[in-house]
Protein backbone atom coordinates (compact mmCIF):
# COMPACT_ATOMS: atom_id res chain seq x y z
CA UNK A 1 0.00 0.00 0.00
CA UNK A 2 1.17 3.22 -1.04
CA UNK A 3 0.95 6.46 1.24
CA UNK A 4 -0.49 9.48 -0.66
CA UNK A 5 0.44 12.49 -0.96
CA UNK A 6 0.73 15.10 -3.95
CA UNK A 7 3.83 17.27 -5.40
CA UNK A 8 2.88 21.10 -5.68
CA UNK A 9 4.31 24.12 -7.62
CA UNK A 10 4.61 26.69 -4.98
CA UNK A 11 5.75 30.20 -4.60
CA UNK A 12 7.94 31.00 -1.50
CA UNK A 13 5.76 34.18 -1.00
CA UNK A 14 2.67 31.96 -0.54
CA UNK A 15 4.14 28.83 0.84
CA UNK A 16 6.77 30.11 2.76
CA UNK A 17 6.06 29.16 6.07
CA UNK A 18 5.30 25.10 5.46
CA UNK A 19 8.55 25.18 2.65
CA UNK A 20 10.64 26.67 6.19
CA UNK A 21 9.01 24.69 8.89
CA UNK A 22 10.13 21.42 6.48
CA UNK A 23 13.75 22.74 5.84
CA UNK A 24 14.23 23.45 9.78
CA UNK A 25 13.27 20.29 10.65
CA UNK A 26 15.16 18.58 8.16
CA UNK A 27 18.52 20.79 7.90
CA UNK A 28 18.58 23.08 11.06
CA UNK A 29 17.56 20.35 13.86
CA UNK A 30 18.31 17.24 11.96
CA UNK A 31 21.42 17.70 10.32
CA UNK A 32 22.62 20.90 12.51
CA UNK A 33 22.82 23.27 9.34
CA UNK A 34 23.57 26.53 10.96
CA UNK A 35 20.14 28.92 10.65
CA UNK A 36 22.19 31.86 8.70
CA UNK A 37 23.20 29.11 6.09
CA UNK A 38 20.03 28.19 5.35
CA UNK A 39 18.36 31.13 4.54
CA UNK A 40 19.29 33.32 1.33
CA UNK A 41 18.37 35.49 -0.97
CA UNK A 42 17.28 32.88 -3.54
CA UNK A 43 14.26 31.37 -1.97
CA UNK A 44 11.71 34.65 -3.43
CA UNK A 45 13.06 34.22 -6.83
CA UNK A 46 13.29 30.35 -6.90
CA UNK A 47 10.46 27.84 -8.12
CA UNK A 48 9.70 25.63 -4.92
CA UNK A 49 7.45 22.25 -5.19
CA UNK A 50 5.97 21.28 -2.08
CA UNK A 51 5.03 17.71 -1.50
CA UNK A 52 1.34 17.59 0.98
CA UNK A 53 -0.02 14.10 2.71
CA UNK A 54 -3.02 13.42 2.32
CA UNK A 55 -4.55 15.76 4.92
CA UNK A 56 -2.10 18.84 2.80
CA UNK A 57 0.74 18.43 5.26
CA UNK A 58 3.94 19.29 4.47
CA UNK A 59 6.32 16.39 3.70
CA UNK A 60 8.93 17.62 1.40
CA UNK A 61 10.32 20.60 -0.67
CA UNK A 62 12.87 21.58 -3.22
CA UNK A 63 13.61 24.43 -4.91
CA UNK A 64 14.83 25.46 -9.06
CA UNK A 65 16.99 28.40 -9.04
CA UNK A 66 16.65 30.13 -11.86
CA UNK A 67 20.05 29.19 -13.38
CA UNK A 68 19.07 25.85 -13.10
CA UNK A 69 20.85 24.74 -9.49
CA UNK A 70 18.00 22.51 -7.91
CA UNK A 71 18.82 22.78 -3.44
CA UNK A 72 17.47 22.28 -0.56
CA UNK A 73 15.82 19.09 -1.17
CA UNK A 74 13.90 17.98 1.96
CA UNK A 75 11.42 15.14 2.84
CA UNK A 76 10.81 14.55 6.50
CA UNK A 77 12.45 11.42 8.13
CA UNK A 78 8.36 9.58 8.37
CA UNK A 79 8.33 10.10 4.89
CA UNK A 80 11.70 8.97 3.38
CA UNK A 81 11.95 5.89 1.24
CA UNK A 82 8.31 6.40 0.13
CA UNK A 83 9.33 7.86 -3.12
CA UNK A 84 8.55 11.25 -2.05
CA UNK A 85 11.78 12.69 -3.10
CA UNK A 86 11.61 10.67 -6.58
CA UNK A 87 8.50 12.19 -7.21
CA UNK A 88 9.63 15.81 -6.22
CA UNK A 89 12.97 15.41 -8.39
CA UNK A 90 10.79 14.50 -11.23
CA UNK A 91 8.13 17.18 -11.02
CA UNK A 92 11.57 19.49 -10.60
CA UNK A 93 13.32 18.21 -13.57
CA UNK A 94 9.93 18.73 -16.24
CA UNK A 95 9.57 22.43 -14.85
CA UNK A 96 13.29 22.86 -15.62
CA UNK A 97 12.64 21.33 -18.93
CA UNK A 98 9.25 23.22 -19.25
CA UNK A 99 11.60 26.49 -18.75
CA UNK A 100 14.14 25.35 -21.99
CA UNK A 101 16.99 25.40 -19.31
CA UNK A 102 19.20 22.97 -20.86
CA UNK A 103 21.01 21.08 -17.97
CA UNK A 104 20.27 21.08 -14.15
CA UNK A 105 22.84 20.89 -11.68
CA UNK A 106 22.78 20.28 -7.64
CA UNK A 107 25.39 19.96 -4.71
CA UNK A 108 24.36 16.27 -3.71
CA UNK A 109 25.00 15.14 -0.26
CA UNK A 110 27.58 12.39 -0.69
CA UNK A 111 25.16 9.98 0.84
CA UNK A 112 22.98 11.00 -2.21
CA UNK A 113 24.91 10.13 -5.15
CA UNK A 114 23.39 6.97 -5.93
CA UNK A 115 19.75 8.52 -6.12
CA UNK A 116 20.71 11.47 -8.07
CA UNK A 117 22.30 8.81 -10.38
CA UNK A 118 18.93 6.69 -10.88
CA UNK A 119 17.67 10.10 -12.71
CA UNK A 120 20.72 10.35 -14.88
CA UNK A 121 22.94 13.12 -12.87
CA UNK A 122 27.22 12.60 -13.18
CA UNK A 123 29.51 13.76 -11.01
CA UNK A 124 31.31 16.30 -11.80
CA UNK A 125 34.54 17.71 -9.67
CA UNK A 126 35.63 16.64 -6.58
CA UNK A 127 34.12 16.25 -3.21
CA UNK A 128 33.86 19.35 -0.79
CA UNK A 129 32.50 20.55 2.78
CA UNK A 130 29.26 22.47 2.69
CA UNK A 131 27.99 23.88 6.39
CA UNK A 132 29.56 20.76 8.08
CA UNK A 133 28.51 18.06 5.47
CA UNK A 134 30.64 16.37 2.62
CA UNK A 135 28.92 17.13 -0.86
CA UNK A 136 29.78 16.81 -4.34
CA UNK A 137 28.79 18.72 -7.77
CA UNK A 138 26.25 16.77 -10.24
CA UNK A 139 24.88 17.47 -13.14
CA UNK A 140 22.31 16.40 -15.81
CA UNK A 141 22.47 17.24 -19.41
CA UNK A 142 18.94 17.45 -21.09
Amino acid sequence: MCDPYRICVVNWQDEAVALRDIRTAVFIYEQQVPEDLEWDEFDPVSLHVLALNSNDQPIGTARLLPDGHIGRMAVLREWRGKGVGSAMLQRILEESSHRGMQKAMLNAQMAAIKFYEKFGFQVSGEEFMEAGIPHIKMILQS
